[in-house]
């Protein structure tokens, strides 16, 4: 193993190798934790939303599409599944009138954290003892820098 940059060939190959991971690592994850004790009404797509807010605050829809390079057709799906569970409810917007902010509830709080607790305690069962700060910062590194390459990319542009 090498610290010297990768010419662009080699990079573009490597970089193709986590591409082909990431898929189905965060559906396997997200997949597992719906499995075990999850909150009802907690799958992928609800988890994202709660755990937007919980992070940002009160957003609007086409916010959190941006925010997670998600169609706003789909994240008001997943606001809707929210907003039926009791978990989020909309508010007033004072910047916009007819674009409302979304905002946890007590019970979308809850249900977040709860999630959030189980991920957790799957997540640190990986690596055995032996991943390091510096593995998961590099991982980390190479992930953001892969994610900021594409922000370019419309998520509710169609495609034919």
């Amino acid at each position: 193993m090498t610290d010297e940059p990768l010419p662009p060939e080699e990079l573009a190959s490597r970089l193709a190798e986590v591409y082909l991971l990431v898929g189905p690592l965060y559906r396997r994850v997200l997949r597992k934790v719906e499995l075990g004790d999850a909150v009802e009404g907690v799958g992928a797509g609800v988890r994202a939303v709660l755990d937007m807010l919980r992070l940002g605050g009160p957003m609007t829809v086409p916010q959190m599409g941006r925010a997670q390079a998600l169609s706003r057709q789909f994240v008001q799906r997943m606001v809707n599944d929210a907003a039926e569970h009791g978990f989020v409810e909309a508010i007033p917007n004072p910047a916009h009138r007819r674009s409302s902010l979304i905002r946890l509830t007590d019970a979308g709080r809850g249900a977040i954290e709860a999630v959030i607790a189980r991920e957790h305690g799957l997540l640190g069962q990986i690596g055995g003892g032996d991943l390091t700060q510096a593995d998961v910062d590099a991982c980390v590194k190479v992930l953001s820098r892969m994610l900021d390459a594409l922000s370019d990319v419309d998520v509710d542009m169609d495609v034919g």
